[in-house]
C-alpha cells in the first residue's frame, strides 16, 4: 500500500510529465506556424514574380515555356513542404513516445516491485497463485514489447513509403516539365 507521501510524489511526477508533454506539443505547433509563415512569405514573393513574368509574355510559346518552367519548382516546393511537415510531426511524436516509454518502464518496474513484495509475503501454499501472477505479468510485458516493435516497424514503413512517394512525384514533375519544354 502506498503512503500519502508516495501518492503525492506520484501525482507531482505525473503533473511534471503532463507539463513536459504540453511544452513539446507547443514546440511542434510553433515550428508548424513558423514553417507556414515562411511558405506564405515565399509564395507571395513568387506570385509577384510570376505575375510580372506573365505580364511580360509576348506570345503563346513564351507563355507555355513560362508555365512549364513553373511546374517543376512548384512540385519540388510542395514536396519540401510535405517533408518539413512530416519532420515536425515525427520529432514531436518521438518526444511523446520517449516520455511514454519511460512512463511504461517506470510503471512496469513499480509493478514488478509490488509483485515481488507480494511474493515474499505470500502465505505458504500459494506458490501456484504466485507463479500464475508472474506468468501473467511476463505475458503482458511480452505483448507490450510485441506491439511496440510492430508500431516502430509500421512507422519505418510509413517513412519509407513517404520518401518513395515524394521522390516519385518530383521525378514525374521533372519528366512532365521536360516534355512540356520540348513541346513549347
Amino acid at each position: 500500500m502506498m503512503t500519502p507521501e508516495q501518492v503525492l510524489a506520484a501525482h507531482k511526477a505525473n503533473v511534471e510529465t503532463l507539463f513536459g508533454l504540453t511544452n513539446k506539443a507547443f514546440e511542434g505547433v510553433e515550428k508548424l506556424v513558423e514553417l507556414n509563415l515562411q511558405v506564405a512569405k515565399a509564395t507571395l514573393a513568387e506570385s509577384a514574380d510570376t505575375t510580372r513574368a506573365a505580364l511580360s509574355v509576348k506570345d503563346a510559346q513564351e507563355l507555355l515555356a513560362l508555365q512549364a518552367g513553373l511546374l517543376q519548382p512548384a512540385a519540388e516546393k510542395a514536396a519540401a513542404y510535405s517533408r518539413h511537415l512530416y519532420d515536425i510531426a515525427a520529432a514531436t511524436n518521438a518526444e511523446v513516445t520517449k516520455v511514454a516509454e519511460e512512463q511504461v518502464a517506470d510503471t512496469q518496474r513499480k509493478f514488478m516491485t509490488l509483485v515481488d513484495t507480494m511474493v515474499k509475503n505470500a502465505p505458504a501454499g500459494s506458490e501456484n497463485a504466485v507463479a500464475l501472477v508472474k506468468s501473467a505479468v511476463a505475458a503482458a510485458n511480452n505483448a507490450y514489447e510485441s506491439v511496440h516493435k510492430a508500431a516502430k516497424q509500421a512507422a519505418e514503413v510509413a517513412e519509407a513509403n513517404f520518401q518513395a512517394v515524394t521522390s516519385t512525384a518530383v521525378k514525374a514533375t521533372q519528366t512532365a516539365t521536360k516534355t512540356g519544354k520540348r513541346a513549347a
